[in-house]
């Protein structure tokens, strides 16, 4: 990617530690969460670029042997050369000694996205071992940005994301999207590698620009990455060396002594597609959705709504949850979508490859929005011989109030039946200030006759309130049986889970769990 002038080295602050993109990178941003949106907080350029010794200057007697790392190189090297030179190895001690905590973190990380950059790169046909060139653009870090606003897992100027169909607006940003941001790395270096034909050349130009590298070509008359070396920006210098030494301590950093800790997996998912405005931040708490969680699988998402036009929006939501948001499918997106949703709107979609959560083996198309809750306490039928059965059961209305003279937040509030808390989140409001000719949305509680045949999840009207009850709870618990190799720490990232909710859910005082344990996911 093309970068600032400015000689760069190592640094970004992933996970508050020094372990961000090295050298031909440029200081970083990170995306965090303000009060309506994600935003982006610069950190003091001195603090993101610590001190480097030149890269030349090994030293007499290096810490690793220079021909234990040529061996080693070339048992490595397979599509892409890994050409020993002073500066590869400088980075490899550099790694090993100075950034061992971003070497750790990059390990643990691998797990997490390796399989989705394997996979789109054996698509496209390129080198398998291109899946380290992440770790310095980005440090495994899918909402990271530049101050130069290259952002996301490949470091993406917006013009470029846009030229290889990564979306952006104020509300969605692609270049943060893991999958869809791979695929476009894909193509830029495939683009790249058939202009030059040569790896180092198209690595270097994904850092500088095709145009830089075909200049110093010029300059140097000169036709390898090794023969252009000393006409090249300096942060482009260093970093075909640094994607060397990335790839070298991937494969042999356990024999210098680093080891992950917190290894990081992919947390199972289902998606559903959304259709208009929604308010994120509602949409979890109704669902009992950690908001954290849901910004981890939609890094995509810049701010805690999606507007009006949004259209087949993709929305990834943690398969732990995705039965009780199904089943409860319509009072939740009441709740959150600023609107009533009629019986015969379709709301959302649910992923037809996605089944496995729903212990079911068919697919969801479209659903009606009365479709998908399933009888609850509040619910009653009324049959009569001859005649269709009907339920009688509660939704959510929203209705609106116009602030007058002399009114207050508890006024109101008393006034509709609900509470100051639930009338402050649902109007965006801080304190307790509210204007004369404001307009405030209400939530209110509402009783419906419906046919009963329009009931999803359809219960037999003679079974008793204790049957009922007990299939309710039978639906929400879920369980996993404990395998061989599991820990609590896995499982929790699974299913989303913190260690501490896993172990009080089962009693567990200690660490420990034995094969063929059942623990409870959910309740």
């Amino acid at each position: 990617m093309r970068i600032s002038k400015r000689v760069l080295w190592l640094g970004a602050m992933c996970a508050g530690f020094w372990n961000a993109p090295v050298g031909a990178m440029v200081p970083q941003e990170r995306l965090t969460s303000g009060q309506d949106t994600v935003e982006t907080i610069a950190q003091e350029e001195d603090d993101l670029m610590p001190s480097l010794p030149e890269v030349e200057e090994i030293g007499a007697n290096p810490a690793v042997p220079e021909e234990l790392l040529k061996e080693r190189f070339a048992k490595l090297e397979k599509s892409i050369p890994l050409t020993y030179h002073k500066s590869s190895h400088e980075f490899v001690e550099y790694f090993i000694y100075k950034k061992a905590t971003f070497t750790r973190t990059m390990m643990e990380r691998m797990p997490l996205y390796f399989p989705l950059f394997e996979k789109a790169l054996a698509k496209h046909g390129l080198p398998t071992e291109l899946k380290y060139l992440s770790m310095i653009e980005s440090g495994l870090n899918p909402t990271v940005i530049s101050h130069a606003r290259a952002g996301g897992l490949w470091q993406f100027m917006p013009a470029t994301g846009r030229e290889f169909g990564l979306y952006q607006d104020k509300y969605i940003d692609e270049r943060f999207e893991p999958t869809k941001a791979t695929e476009a790395a894909c193509l830029y270096l495939k683009q790249l590698y058939k202009i030059f034909g040569d790896w180092e050349l198209a690595l270097a130009s994904y850092n500088t620009g095709p145009g830089n590298v075909k200049r110093a070509m010029r300059r140097s008359r000169g036709t390898t990455f090794w023969t252009i070396y000393n006409v090249l920006p300096r942060e482009t210098r260093s970093y075909v060396p640094q994607y060397v030494a990335m790839n070298y301590m991937m494969n042999y950093g356990y024999d210098h002594g680093i080891f992950p800790e917190n290894t990081e997996f992919q947390i199972p998912n289902d998606t559903i597609h959304i259709d208009g405005y929604i308010d994120l931040a509602t949409f979890c708490d109704n669902a009992s959705i950690d908001f954290e969680v849901l910004k981890k699988l939609n890094p995509q998402i810049t701010k805690k709504v999606l507007p009006d036009q949004t259209r087949d929006f993709v929305l990834k939501v943690p398969s732990v949850r995705f039965t009780y948001l199904m089943s409860n499918r319509s009072s939740i997106m009441d709740s959150c979508t600023r609107r009533y949703l009629s019986s015969d709107v379709m709301v959302a979609k649910a992923d037809s490859t996605k089944t496995d959560s729903l212990g079911g083996n068919g697919s969801f198309p479209y659903v009606l929005a009365s479709n998908v809750q399933n009888v609850s306490d509040d619910e009653a039928y009324d049959e009569e011989e001859g005649e269709e059965q009907v339920v009688q059961r509660s939704r959510t209305k929203r209705v609106s109030y116009t602030v007058r003279r002399g009114d207050v937040l508890a006024g109101i509030a008393r006034k509709y039946g609900v509470s100051v808390v639930s009338l402050r989140k649902w109007n965006h409001i801080r304190r307790n200030n509210i204007r004369r000719g404001q307009r405030l949305v209400i939530y209110k509680e509402v009783k419906e006759t419906v046919p009963a045949t329009r009931i999803a999840a359809k219960v037999k009207p003679q079974q008793d309130d204790e049957q009922l009850a007990k299939q309710q709870r039978h639906t929400r618990k879920r369980y996993h049986t404990v395998q061989k190799g599991d820990t609590l720490w896995i499982i929790s990232q699974r299913y989303g889970l913190e260690i501490g909710q896993l172990k009080k859910r089962n009693k567990i005082r200690g660490n420990s769990i034995k094969p063929g344990q059942k623990l409870i996911i959910s309740t």
